[in-house]
This record gives C-alpha cells, sequence and structure tokens, in this order.
C-alpha cells in the first residue's frame, strides 16, 4: 500500500495489520509484535529518509506457511539503516533493535529510486483445541489508497 510520508500512517497500517492477522488466527501475541514492528518501520522511514518519487512510502506485508514478512520502502536516505546502541537517556534510536529483538530477521535492500527495509517474524495460528498450528494459506496483503 502506499501511504502519506506523514506520522498518521503509522497508526493506521499498525491498526489494520493487527486486525488482518488475528482475523486469520494468528495469536494475539504474533500480532501484536508484527504490529510494533511494522509500526518501528515505518517511523524510521519518517524520520530518517526521504519519501518515494510519488511523494509516499510503500508498505506491504505477506505470510506462508508460518512466516510473516513485512516491509517498508521510501526514497532513500544519506545513511544505511542500521540498529545503534542508544544511550539510556535518549529519546530514540532503539528502532531497529526493537525489531531485531522481535523478528527472526531483518535487512535493507536497495533499488535505484527506493530503499526497503524489511523484517521477518515466525507466526503460529490457534486450532479448536488451543495448541498452535502453522499457517497452512497462503495469503499476500497488499492493497493501493491512492485510487
Amino acid at each position: 500500500m502506499f501511504l502519506p510520508h506523514a506520522p498518521s500512517s503509522v497508526s493506521d497500517v499498525r491498526k489494520r495489520l493487527c486486525s488482518e492477522l488475528r482475523a486469520s488466527g494468528v495469536y494475539e501475541e504474533v500480532a501484536d509484535d508484527a504490529a510494533v514492528i511494522i509500526s518501528e518501520l515505518i517511523s524510521n522511514a519518517l524520520r530518517h529518509a526521504r519519501p518515494l518519487p510519488s511523494g509516499d512510502i510503500r508498505v506491504s506485508w505477506a505470510y506462508e506457511g508460518d512466516l510473516i514478512q513485512l516491509a517498508v520502502s521510501d526514497g532513500g536516505s544519506m545513511t544505511e539503516p542500521r540498529r545503534t546502541r542508544a544511550a539510556l537517556s535518549s529519546l530514540g534510536g532503539r528502532g531497529l533493535s526493537i525489531v531485531e529483538a522481535l523478528s527472526d530477521g531483518w535487512g535493507v535492500s536497495h533499488e535505484s529510486d527506493s530503499t526497503t527495509v524489511w523484517a521477518e517474524l515466525r507466526a503460529a495460528q490457534q486450532s479448536d483445541n488451543g495448541h498452535a498450528v502453522p499457517l497452512m494459506q497462503p495469503l499476500r496483503i497488499a492493497f493501493d489508497q491512492s485510487a
């Protein structure tokens, strides 16, 4: 989905992602972790990078089997996204440390006019008896609000 390069984009995406993951049977805790990760990725894009040439950022997610993939693309910045160790008194600088702690992996990819920061986490789905089972149906979610 393409969203404005604006703070309001964080809560809009967070609500939609959580709702769709929970509706598909993903445990609430996993959906919440995914929402925190996507919020951090969007916040970093807004704080540290330029918008895409369209003036927006691009947010996407997909899950297949037991893997949830999250990604945020922006117009890039002068520095490479990297995890830092923020001082205890710092008001920021913990975003990618949070992403690293909650995800099973994250990384950065570059194209000619964009930078994408992505993260992956394992999901489990609730069964009728309350035990976790892997997600079986592949589901790809993406939408374009530019129309």
